[in-house]
């Protein structure tokens, strides 16, 4: 039986919250980048204590930086245009097409019942986060 996309999505969005899925889109290359900014500009203060100081510094105030940056996955999957969603879809629903169900309904109860399915559903998220939106996921809380 086909599913639509937005119910598709509603599946995704109940595995994430289920595993706790989180991701930063946009700023985790910021902490990155400020890590080693930091280390270099304390190479060239102190030498090489400096760069060990400043990458130190630098690691915990870009983590910082990017840890208010994550998001729920399921908030960003209702975010998502409809062609990513589309995208998203065709992968997820690659997975449940040859599984035996009637609705909806019926198809969520059997994924979150089925450690195996939800674990196949929360990694075919993560890589659509990282290969399309350049994502970095982490799991619960």
């Amino acid at each position: 039986m086909p599913i639509h996309v937005d119910q598709m999505m509603q599946l995704l969005c109940r595995v994430s919250r289920e595993k706790g899925m989180k991701a930063a889109v946009k700023h985790s290359g910021q902490g990155a980048l400020l890590a080693g900014a930091t280390a270099f500009v304390g190479g060239l203060v102190g030498g090489p204590p400096g760069i060990a100081v400043g990458g130190a510094l630098g690691g915990l105030l870009g983590a910082w930086m990017t840890s208010e940056q994550f998001k729920p996955v399921s908030q960003i999957i209702m975010e998502l245009p409809p062609a990513e969603k589309q995208k998203l879809y065709k992968e997820a629903f690659a997975i449940v097409k040859n599984l035996d169900w009637i609705d909806v309904l019926e198809l969520t109860l059997f994924v979150m019942q089925n450690a195996d399915l939800k674990f196949l559903l929360a990694k075919t998220v993560e890589r659509f986060f990282t290969r399309e939106l350049s994502a970095q996921i982490k799991y619960g809380e």
